[in-house]
């Protein structure tokens, strides 16, 4: 097929096929634009479909966006020379077109971030401006509707009150422009508290009448029983994927009923709830995808392990229950789950030799699906050398390639060549380690093994003993980058569970 495509001249295709492998991949994307015209021309669109989750030091992506206006309030910018060339609206490309993927959080965050950036680097006194006009995530949300911009997803997220003006801002924006409803493919609503602007969130979904997907949150019900048990917001043909975070069940009712109406649900995630007896009792078959708990009734857990383990693909649990328990529970895990890609294990206290070696076992029975692993041991002075025998055991048990390896231990350096001798043929996208009080010094191996090996990508490294991360070191950093590893901040990369809600399908 590729090479017909070659011969027949459809180059272009083919090498849109090749950039968009590295859609995710922002550093590369920048270099791609930088080869030819063409090349910048397909990339281009893609490094500009979900601009606002690219993390960038001061978000200057969004001078970009204001190149669209031509208002006093920019005119003001130019004369302050708040930007280093003045605005132009002769952009090369219709950049707002592009956009694809919008999570209104983050929209709010990158913008509030940027003017934060301008005012503090100004060499005037600035900030009077960004109070007397519309504020600046308005206006460059008037320029996505004016472009009619046809949205792949929209997230509406509520994750706190400090924004809550500028939400509303948006949500009527959205409201006053219905055509921009109807060209939105996917909604998807984050609520993870009570705001003031809920009415509006509503109206927006019963225009919609497409909710692909909810975010259940902090026992805040009312959102719950408005949506999926009302008539006037029919989400039974659309409704596919339901995640609960935080919720106590005994305080969800009805639920075997909305489960029974809803036709298209495929997908449930339950990440740190309680009181599960409504889940396991359900009569409608369900596929439960995630279950991350930090506590649970071990009768509870033990009966969504038979009646779900074949699809639990997203797995976490804090190990704090007796011996016996423990050693019954990981005898469940290996029988029944044996698609598991995402495993944390989290705050695991005294393993005990026989429980740490069947925490090796399983990791050995899912290598074939694992792509995200995370082990966390609380050891103090009295506890046994369970990280010793991770580290020593570990790399063998590993998969060829990993996407995200994150170790918090208390790491001694013989125990840790042994890691890096033993996973020497094992490639890391991202790897995470936090060295616990009492490890070693471990700089020498990291280099010998990492970076001269380049068998990692993105490497961050917090060291609890002196209070400081390898990301701190500005030498340290470019000495990594010329073997092609990028060294980052621990909470850049670590995988907290509100990144790993967002991502789950």
């Amino acid at each position: 097929m590729s090479c017909s495509k070659i011969f027949s001249g459809d180059l272009p295709e083919l090498t849109y096929e090749v950039i968009k492998y590295f859609q995710n991949d922002y550093s590369t994307l920048y270099s791609c634009i930088l080869v030819n015209r063409l090349w910048c021309r397909l990339t281009i669109p893609l490094l500009w479909e979900n601009p606002f989750s690219i993390c960038t030091e001061n978000n200057d992506f969004i001078e970009i966006y204001l190149c669209n206006l031509n208002n006093d309030f920019i005119t003001i910018l130019n004369e302050y020379k708040i930007f280093n060339n003045s605005l132009s609206t002769n952009t090369l490309f219709n950049y707002p077109s592009f956009l694809k993927y919008l999570n209104t959080y983050k929209f709010i965050t990158s913008i509030d971030k940027w003017v934060d950036y301008v005012i503090r680097n100004s060499t005037f006194e600035i900030s009077y401006l960004f109070k007397h006009f519309d504020s600046v995530s308005k206006l460059i949300f008037k320029i996505f509707i004016e472009n009619e911009i046809k949205l792949h997803t929209l997230e509406i997220e509520i994750s706190g009150t400090y924004y809550s003006t500028y939400f509303n801002e948006i949500l009527e924006l959205i409201l006053q422009n219905q055509n921009f409803i109807h060209n939105i493919g996917n909604l998807k609503l984050y609520i993870k508290n009570y705001d003031e602007n809920m009415d509006h969130i509503l109206q927006i979904t019963h225009l919609h009448q497409n909710l692909k997907k909810i975010l259940i949150c902090n026992n805040y019900t009312s959102l719950y029983q408005s949506l999926l048990l009302s008539k006037d917001y029919n989400c039974s043909n659309t409704l596919n994927t339901i995640t609960f975070y935080y919720v106590d069940f005994r305080k969800i009712i009805n639920l075997d009923k909305v489960f029974g109406q809803l036709n298209v649900l495929e997908t449930v995630h339950i990440i740190n709830c309680s009181s599960l007896e409504q889940i396991i009792n359900l009569s409608k078959p369900f596929k439960l995808k995630s279950l991350i708990l930090i506590k649970i009734q071990f009768e509870s857990l033990q009966q969504l392990l038979l009646k779900s383990g074949d699809y639990l693909e997203n797995f976490g649990l804090g190990f704090s229950y007796g011996l016996s328990s423990r050693q019954v529970l990981l005898g469940l895990i290996i029988k029944y789950c044996k698609n598991i890609k995402f495993l944390d294990l989290c705050e695991i206290c005294e393993f005990r030799y026989q429980i740490t070696y069947e925490i090796l076992d399983l990791i050995e029975n899912i290598k074939q699906a694992l792509n995200h692993l995370s082990i966390n041991i609380l050891e103090d002075n009295h506890s046994t050398n369970d990280s010793s025998i991770i580290l020593k055991n570990l790399g063998q048990a590993l998969p060829s390639k990993l996407e995200y390896l994150s170790l918090e231990l208390k790491v001694k350096e013989s125990d840790f060549r042994a890691f890096l001798e033993n996973s020497q043929d094992v490639f890391i996208n991202k790897l995470l380690i936090k060295l616990q009080i009492g490890s070693d010094d471990i700089s020498h191996y990291i280099k010998e093994y990492i970076m001269k090996g380049e068998r990692v990508k993105y490497l961050a490294i917090m060291d609890i003993n002196n209070n400081n991360q390898l990301s701190d070191f500005r030498d340290e950093v470019v000495e990594f980058k010329l073997y092609n590893i990028g060294v980052r901040s621990y909470n850049d990369l670590l995988i907290s569970v509100d990144k790993f809600i967002k991502n789950i399908d």
